[in-house]
């Protein structure tokens, strides 16, 4: 074989990244747990309409096709994609799956997805999502969008990252606001004012003239709505002194002022209220989130979502939910671009166990299956060389203890500090530092 050709954004992370995700991944599924989140899995394929249906998502899909499929392309059944989001298909699965489930339904999902879009540093085209999504039927009590920061912000501490800061809004404030100003188009509105970081404020207002047919007062109102921003609950007084009035924005500014009082109570800096957040996915209808690493804040969101409620539905019945997703292959290829984690060793391994003699390899296997009966990770030397050639194998491995069988009794190195003790497989134990690698911050010494 050639040597290949590396294909952009689909990244292979090295043993000792893929040991940090393991553990990043871990400490998320515990804490998703720990909140009653149940596991779940769906299938990585999705009918083409059923993915299209989200909005502006055509140019990200991923079609799926045989090589011997009809030149007419596919039809039907056979019209399938690979999903590019969690969301659509736990919609599908909740629609599918209704009568078997308990509502409120609460899930969390740890799965690849795949997105055609330009790679570029924290971006990529096959990537590793978290979940979480509460789902109810017909109607979902406001206090689940405020439960939403909770649990990712206890999550994401768990986590050697840097602190972070959940940015949230409330789509009806937005489409509230517009409505009382006079524009007819307030979705049109929200995904303008949605490109604020990426055109700027003047490009914007031209934007929402161009797309929601707003005047130069209209598109200043919804430019000032935009600059509001609060750590508390003094967001609400900055937007009712602009002087627009509208039920529904009433209405979401009390579901905004629970969702960050209740952060604010749980973990102060938590969450702040920033009206510039829209989502420009068309789905949303209440509380949305961003979340930024700080120290990492160009590179946008590691962690989105909000509040749907007509995403699934089936006939009269409406299955309202809201959801967050942790982008963990974005924040992860964040943090290794800039070598800000480390683990304390690259393999799992904490005992390698000497071979005297091939002839006594049973002997090693032995003393190994002990050690490994008792959970401390072992592995036996693949030769039964000079034992400072073995010693040397451990330490190319970052594998710190070396265990010597012998007929007179075993002994076991740490080859870090020389010491060297007797030891008996059943009893003896590594300290807890030693017993799996360690993740931390790089510079940690983890």
């Amino acid at each position: 074989m050639s040597k290949p050709t590396p294909i952009s954004g689909f990244p292979e992370w090295t043993p000792a990244q893929r040991m940090i995700e393991q553990f990043v991944l871990d400490r998320i599924r515990a804490t998703f747990e720990l909140y009653g989140f149940s596991p779940l899995e769906t299938r990585s394929v999705e009918p083409l309409d059923q993915l299209l249906r989200k909005g502006e998502t055509s140019k990200e899909v991923y079609l799926l096709r045989r090589l011997q499929a009809d030149a007419d392309g596919p039809a039907g059944d056979d019209a399938l994609g690979l999903h590019f989001d969690l969301t659509v298909p736990f919609a599908r699965y909740v629609l599918e799956n209704a009568g078997k489930l308990q509502f409120p339904f609460r899930r969390y999902q740890i799965q690849k997805v795949w997105r055609g879009e330009r790679p570029q540093e924290g971006r990529y085209r096959e990537f590793l999502q978290a979940d979480i999504d509460i789902v109810d039927r017909d109607s979902l009590p406001a206090h689940y969008e405020a439960e939403m920061p909770l649990v990712i912000g206890d999550a994401l501490r768990s986590l050697p990252i840097p602190p972070v800061r959940i940015q949230v809004n409330n789509r009806k404030i937005c489409e509230g606001f517009y409505r009382g100003i006079g524009l007819t188009d307030p979705e049109a509105a929200l995904r303008a004012v949605d490109k604020l970081d990426k055109l700027g404020p003047a490009k914007v207002a031209d934007l929402l003239a161009e797309t929601a047919g707003a005047s130069e007062a209209q598109a200043k109102a919804c430019l000032a709505l935009a600059e509001i921003s609060a750590p508390d609950a003094s967001f609400a007084d900055a937007v009712r002194a602009l002087g627009v009035s509208d039920p529904l924005l009433d209405e979401g500014i009390a579901e905004l002022t629970a969702v960050v009082e209740t952060a604010a109570a749980h973990a102060p800096g938590l969450c702040v209220a920033d009206l510039r957040i829209a989502r420009g996915l068309d789905y949303y209808t209440g509380t949305v989130y961003e979340t930024q690493m700080i120290g990492y804040e160009r590179f946008g969101s590691i962690c989105s979502g909000g509040r749907y409620d007509n995403l699934a539905s089936a006939g009269s019945v409406r299955f309202p939910g809201v959801g967050i997703s942790i982008g963990v292959t974005r924040m992860l290829g964040l943090l290794f671009g800039a070598e800000a984690l480390s683990v304390s060793r690259s393999v799992p391994t904490c005992v390698l166990v000497a071979v005297t003699a091939e002839e006594d390899r049973a002997a090693s296997d032995a003393v190994a299956a002990t050690l490994r009966s008792r959970g401390v990770p072992t592995e036996v030397s693949p030769s039964a060389a000079k034992f400072g050639k073995q010693i040397r194998y451990a330490e190319r491995r970052g594998i710190p203890y070396v265990w010597f069988p012998g007929a007179d009794g075993d002994e076991v190195k740490d080859i870090r500090s020389g010491e060297q003790v007797a030891a008996a497989a059943g009893e003896w134990t590594p300290p807890r530092a030693d017993l799996t690698p360690l993740v931390g911050p790089a510079g940690t010494g983890a």
